[in-house]
C-alpha cells in the first residue's frame, strides 16, 4: 500500500483556505497512485486558533466533514481526515454515538475510497501545557481501528504519542499501522522523533506521523512528518516546509518482523 502524509501549511481560523490546501494535497497524492492520505491535526481551524474552535465546530454530518468525505470519494482514496472540531451535541442529534451529549471534541474520521465514514477517533489525551485544549474540549473514550488494504489501521492524535499504553491497546486490537495526525510545535523536535519511533519499535508496527507546517501567533509547527516501519526505520520523512511525504507499507512486513523478533510474545502483564 502506498500512503501519503500531507504536511500542510495552515492559516489560523480560515477553514476554507485550509480545506483548499488539503484538497490540492489529496489530488496530488491520488495522481501519484497513493491509496491512503493522512491529514494533520486540526488542519481545518489551526490547532492554536482556540478562539475559532466553537465557531467552526460541527457534527459529523456537517459541511466540513461532508466536504472531506467527498474529497475521498472524488479521488478514490482512503482518507484519514485528522482532525476537525466536532460538536458532540450536533453529532448525537443525528444518531452518532458520542462520549458526551454536549461539548466539543478533537475528532479525526477515516473515510473509505467511496467517501463512507468507516471510523471515528476523538483525541484521548488533551494537551494542558500552555494550551487551552483541556478547557475547551472533551476527551474521547473509545479506540478506533479500520481494516484497509490489508492493514488494521489504528488512529491516535498528537499528544497521545506520550502515552504508550494507548498504542499497546491498539496492538492488542490488531493494529498494524497507526496514524498520528499532529500539530507538534518547536522546540520539541527530539520528542517528536523519539516518541513516534518508539511507538513503532515497541509494538512492531508501522507508525505514520503527519504533522503540520505552519506558524501561529505563539507557536510554529515543526513539520518532520515521518513514516516508520516495524523496526523503527524511517521510510520517508520531511523537513519543516509544506510537502507530501509518500512511502510504501507492506502488510506482510509486520508478520515477518514479528516472526523474526517475537518480542510481543514475551510480554508479561505483571
Amino acid at each position: 500500500m502506498k500512503l501519503a502524509l500531507a504536511q500542510l501549511d495552515v492559516t489560523a481560523g480560515d477553514v476554507s483556505a485550509n480545506l483548499e490546501r488539503a484538497e490540492a494535497a489529496v489530488a496530488d497524492a491520488a495522481a501519484r497512485g497513493v491509496d491512503l492520505v493522512v491529514l494533520p491535526e486540526l488542519f481545518t481551524v489551526g490547532y492554536f486558533a482556540f478562539d475559532s474552535y466553537a465557531r467552526e465546530s460541527e457534527g459529523l454530518d456537517g459541511p466540513t466533514f461532508g466536504r472531506l468525505a467527498d474529497l475521498a470519494a472524488d479521488h478514490g482514496v482512503g482518507l484519514l481526515a485528522g482532525s476537525h472540531v466536532e460538536d458532540l451535541e450536533a453529532s448525537a442529534a443525528t444518531g452518532v454515538d458520542v462520549p458526551a451529549t454536549e461539548g466539543l471534541a478533537n475528532t479525526c474520521v477515516f473515510y473509505d475510497r467511496d467517501g463512507t465514514r468507516r471510523g471515528v477517533y476523538r483525541k484521548h489525551h488533551l494537551f494542558g501545557y500552555e494550551s487551552a485544549e483541556t478547557r475547551l474540549l472533551t476527551p474521547g473514550e473509545s479506540l478506533a481501528t479500520v481494516d484497509f488494504e490489508g492493514f488494521t489501521v489504528g488512529m491516535t492524535t498528537c499528544y497521545d504519542l506520550r502515552f504508550p499504553e494507548l498504542y499497546r491497546r491498539l496492538t492488542d486490537r490488531g493494529a498494524t499501522l497507526v496514524c498520528v495526525p499532529s500539530a507538534w510545535p518547536y522546540p520539541r523536535v527530539e520528542h517528536w522523533r523519539t516518541l513516534a519511533r518508539a511507538r513503532a519499535i515497541e509494538n512492531l508496527t508501522y507508525v505514520a506521523a503527519a504533522n503540520g507546517a505552519a506558524t501561529f501567533e505563539d507557536a510554529t509547527l515543526l513539520g518532520r512528518s515521518t513514516v516508520y516501519d516495524p523496526w523503527g526505520t524511517a521510510l520517508a520523512s520531511a523537513g519543516d516546509d509544506p510537502t507530501l511525504v509518500v512511502a510504501e507499507a507492506e502488510p506482510e512486513r509486520i508478520e515477518a518482523v514479528r516472526e523474526e523478533f517475537p518480542a510481543l510474545r514475551d510480554r508479561r502483564d505483571r
